[in-house]
């Protein structure tokens, strides 16, 4: 697939994330705006998935540790055709198969139930270890959060990572400097962050631009050529990404647009579309 055709993919998940959590009246537009690339890359190109048979046993699985960006996650799964888009739309209501968080028992295509920041990676490193233990050649990738790098919990299953050289796992930093209460440098800031990685006995392949599809291609397939370490990519990516008033907008970390924002942020995207 080519990056033209990808920038299209993840403008049409850019219109999920908003379309979701406009009727949900609630969610985490910021964090899955800023994703949405990474997750189409990995999707569309990436990794090896089907959606006609979602539980098949040899399949590469994602771990979203930062559950919180759910909506980015099923608008990806929708496009991917894991159900149908306009399921969307029951994001967050009573009987959806979309929780607020991912569930793996209700929703097509979820791999792991996440939402406690931290544990999500724990899973990933636990389902690397098993293909390693069982010899199976599918792989494991875990998208985390730079204000989840904040949790302990990252860099005990780093540790354990890194001495099980589990080099069929693939964690991916969506770094955007921002978390719920604020800039991660005045928070409690985990940086460096590819520093820790390679402490912890990671391959990281750092990316200047995680919204470039040129620039996610060589990453991961740098991460998919290193053999005994696992791999760290760490993305720089804007949070909001593709409207332009939740952009490096902390507010936008979990608040639903109302309809006039909704109005504007579609329009936007519909104009972005119509350039691609």
């Amino acid at each position: 697939m080519t990056d033209e055709e990808l920038k299209r993919i993840a403008n049409e998940v850019r219109k999920g994330v908003v379309t979701a959590v406009h009727a949900a009246k609630s969610g985490h537009p910021g964090g899955s705006l800023g994703a949405a690339d990474i997750l189409t890359y990995l999707y569309f190109e990436e990794m090896d998935v089907d959606p006609a048979h979602p539980r098949k046993a040899d399949r590469d699985r994602l771990v979203l540790s930062k559950g919180h960006a759910a909506p980015a996650l099923y608008a990806v799964l929708a496009e991917r055709g894991y159900f149908p888009k306009g399921e969307l739309e029951t994001l967050r209501h009573v009987g959806s198969r979309l929780q607020g968080h991912p569930n793996m028992r209700d929703t097509p295509g979820v791999d792991m139930s996440t939402g406690s920041l931290g544990q999500g990676v724990s899973a990933a490193v636990g389902m690397a270890l098993s293909a390693k233990t069982f010899g199976d050649a599918w792989r494991t990738y875990a998208l985390l959060g730079d204000g989840e790098c904040e949790e302990g919990e990252v860099w005990e299953a780093a540790m354990l990572a890194g001495n099980r050289a589990l080099d069929n796992l693939c964690v991916v930093v969506d770094h955007n400097g921002l978390q719920i209460d604020g800039p991660i440098e005045e928070v409690n800031s985990a940086m460096p962050i590819a520093d820790k990685f390679r402490a912890f006995k990671f391959h990281v392949v750092e990316v200047a631009d995680g919204h470039d599809f040129a620039q996610l291609r060589a990453a991961f397939a740098e991460a998919r050529a290193t053999k005994g370490a696992p791999t760290a990519i760490v993305c720089e990516t804007v949070k909001g990404k593709g409207v332009s008033f939740m952009e490096n907008q902390v507010g936008w970390h979990g608040k639903a647009p109302n309809d006039e924002q909704y109005e504007q942020a579609m329009a936007e995207l519909g104009k972005a579309g119509e350039a691609l």
